[in-house]
């Protein structure tokens, strides 16, 4: 399955069968049946479940309705379902799982300023600075729409978490560089990253 979002572990319940793509209708979709499709993706527990196509209206069949996970399947489709239904594309169903990551820069004049924060595993957490360079606050400010970085800023650590970023280039995201989350060592006596990039 493929999800359409910010990153491979949010967006709309996809899966394959007999080589078409298709979709799942959210009529009692909920965090048992999310669960398995965030382990089958290697992407975590689901955090969040989402109903009425919030990850946009997909298209092809819709394959499931009224999935009926327990939580310990391996599979999606492993799970017992109504294979008939009287779902639209509008009632597509979504998940957000543990393992997405997301961003933003708090206590600036905008979006596009402030302090880095990343939302993971169910919580928001600071960014050490001791590898924050010109590069990864270049990826964050691109993934964010935000333009280029102007200036770097430090602030104090005052959330319960702690995530490290190493970028060897210039990826579509922090999550596709190299992350360690909460490992004291690399943040020790570090501050929290804060970046102000030209957008707005």
């Amino acid at each position: 399955r493929r999800a359409t979002a910010r990153s491979r572990c949010e967006g709309r319940v996809e899966m394959e069968q007999a080589g078409a793509w298709g979709t799942v209708c959210d009529d009692a979709w909920d965090l048992a049946d999310a669960n398995v499709v965030c382990r089958q993706l290697r992407c975590g527990w689901a955090m969040r479940v989402h109903g009425n196509a919030t990850f946009g209206r997909g298209s092809g069949p819709i394959l499931r309705d009224e999935v009926g996970c327990k939580g310990h399947e391996e599979h999606l489709w492993d799970c017992p379902a109504v294979l008939e239904h009287d779902c639209s594309h509008k009632e597509d169903a979504g998940v957000v799982c543990s393992e997405h990551q997301e961003w933003r820069l708090s206590g600036g004049q905008d979006g596009c300023a402030g302090r880095v924060e990343v939302f993971f595993r169910g919580t928001w957490s600071t960014v050490c600075d001791s590898t924050w360079y010109k590069l990864e606050a270049s990826v964050l400010c691109h993934t964010l729409g935000c333009g280029e970085p102007i200036r770097q800023l430090n602030f104090s650590h005052t959330l319960p978490g702690r995530m490290l970023y190493q970028c060897e280039s210039h990826q579509p995201s922090l999550a596709h560089c190299q992350w360690t989350f909460n490992k004291s060592a690399p943040c020790h006596q570090s501050r929290a990253a804060g970046v102000v990039c030209n957008g707005t």
